[in-house]
């Protein structure tokens, strides 16, 4: 693998990490403030944040088949992952795994 696309590959997981963190931080704090202290305020700073992370997960998933390349179906499957909680964090095992093979 060449270094670009290591450091491509290194930057999708540090996204989807980031995106994973924004999920749990969206579901588990600002919803509960939101719908159980009445503070929508939190949606709505943290809510903006996070559609913008993944949107650039997405993104980053789809160029990384033709990039680095990785498959098709991981790249899917790394934008199915970003729905839900915790995704992200399990799709970077089978991201670092490729980085590992280099």
């Amino acid at each position: 693998m060449a270094l670009a696309d290591a450091m491509f590959l290194d930057r999708l997981r540090v996204i989807g990490t980031i995106e994973g963190t924004s999920t749990l931080v969206l579901f588990f704090v600002a919803m509960p403030l939101k719908y159980l202290a009445g503070f929508p305020l939190a949606v709505s700073i943290v809510g903006p944040i996070h559609g913008v992370l993944f949107i650039l997960l997405a993104s980053m998933s789809l160029l990384a088949i033709e990039r680095v390349p990785i498959a098709a179906r991981l790249g899917y499957a790394g934008i199915a992952a970003a729905v839900f909680p915790f995704g992200p964090f399990v799709m970077d095992r089978w991201l670092k795994e490729i980085a590992e093979r280099g």
